[in-house]
């Protein structure tokens, strides 16, 4: 029998992932289980949502990838429990996984702070299935408007709130008004897409709160000259489906899309701990459980602390470099020695604005405009996995650019709106 030491990783995300690539040459029995096929780059899902990109493009086959790696297996299925006793992982099809060090990588959802009921009417942006359903109603919201004849409803057909404003929030923003006024400007013949109200809802005091004011302050003043409505200091109260009520006043809408929010999977509850507000595990300084270092918690589903007292943030680089590390860890563990604390290292703050328009926060080094948006765009190929999705993306972003139209507006599924 093989007695190699058996590592389950929980997850196939950009943490996932980067683990499983990590142990390659390893020594071990590597067991990768995810509940889709796919590893999603989750970043560009709102160019999904807003017709630019297919969702081939930035998705790719969990085994595809890890075809060449002899010591590593895929499992299809979805995790119900952990059983840290047994140390085995079960799934819904009744399945054990045997695991001598598990990596638990399994992300986050959107959440809406207690108002679950809202989701139906205002979805977030976390899986593909997200993105089309956002994509179908954005373009049926205009195919509806085309032959509405009563005013006050063509209106709120026409108006797209986006609740939240960070970087999903800012992004969706600005891929809407560019798409209501530039790529389907000639398409219709009774209405005016270029009419469309977007409104960007923050309860904070100003835009992307992660970022330095004056890249907040930029980038309001890009969305606003774009022609996208700002409304800061007051948080969304109620989503129907008549649109967003906000410090007392309705916003009527037939499209709304929630960016306010990220809540951890429910690993907490699968290990039997108490997880902080968010959702997330509390781990120490190697990532592990304060009584299991078989156990390691990684990505957006890990309460990791850095500097301040803050919690690192849920992004690529971050979740990348904790499945690297957790995977050095087992690997220093198999030879005997030990493994210093994770450290982790910020490389940075990105967000577009639209096109030609970006803000970028590398710490000592800003930028804005048109070289932002050419670092931000050269980042996430770099990040994308895959040389075709890479030459994909490229060629529908310089037809895009061209153009001045985006490639994919399908509308798939029902021809209602919620």
């Amino acid at each position: 029998m093989d007695a190699r030491p058996r590592v389950v990783i929980l997850g196939a995300g950009f943490a996932g992932l980067t683990a499983a690539k990590a142990l390659a040459s390893a020594p071990v029995r590597v067991t990768m289980i995810d509940r889709m096929n796919y590893h999603l780059f989750q970043p560009l899902l709102y160019q999904v949502a807003t017709a630019t990109l297919s969702p081939a493009d930035i998705a790719t086959p969990i085994r595809s990838t890890l075809r060449d790696q002899a010591n590593t297996e895929v499992l299809l299925g979805n995790v119900v429990s952990i059983d840290r006793d047994a140390r085995h992982v079960s799934l819904d099809d009744g399945r054990q996984v045997p695991y001598d060090h598990l990596i638990v990588a399994t992300g986050a959802r959107h959440a809406y702070f207690g108002h679950d009921d809202w989701e139906p009417v205002a979805p977030g942006l976390k899986k593909i299935d997200d993105a089309t359903e956002i994509r179908r109603r954005i373009l049926l919201a205009f195919e509806k408007a085309e032959t509405e004849e009563d005013e006050d409803r063509r209106r709120a057909l026409l108006t797209f709130v986006i609740v939240g404003g960070g970087p999903t929030g800012v992004e969706m923003a600005g891929a809407i008004i560019e798409l209501a006024k530039k790529a389907l400007l000639q398409d219709f013949r009774h209405i005016d897409p270029a009419s469309a109200r977007v409104v960007l809802i923050e309860a904070g005091p100003r835009i992307l709160p992660a970022f330095p004011e004056t890249l907040s302050t930029f980038a309001q003043k890009s969305l606003e000259k774009m022609g996208v409505e700002i409304l800061l200091g007051a948080a969304a109260t109620s989503c129907t489906r008549d649109g967003v009520e906000r410090a007392g006043n309705l916003i009527a809408a037939r499209t709304i899309i929630w960016a306010a929010g990220v809540e951890a999977s429910p690993a907490a509850k699968w290990l039997g701990i108490e997880s902080d507000r968010a959702g997330r595990v509390p781990v120490n300084d190697h990532l592990n459980l304060a009584d299991d270092e078989r156990i390691f918690i990684v990505g957006d589903t890990a309460a990791v602390r850095w500097k301040d007292g803050s919690f690192v943030p849920g992004i690529a680089p971050a979740a990348k470099q904790m499945g690297a590390y957790a995977a050095r860890t087992i690997r220093a563990k198999l030879k005997g020695g030990k493994a210093v604390p994770f450290r982790y290292r910020h490389q940075g703050n990105l967000a577009t604005i639209g096109r030609k328009s970006a803000v970028i926060d590398f710490g000592r080094i800003r930028m804005t405009g048109f070289i932002a948006w050419l670092v931000w765009g050269a980042a996430h190929i770099y990040f994308l996995i895959g040389f075709r999705n890479r030459l994909m993306v490229m060629l529908h972003w310089l037809w895009a650019y061209i153009t001045f139209r985006q490639g994919v507006r399908l509308i798939t599924g029902s021809t209602s709106l919620p």
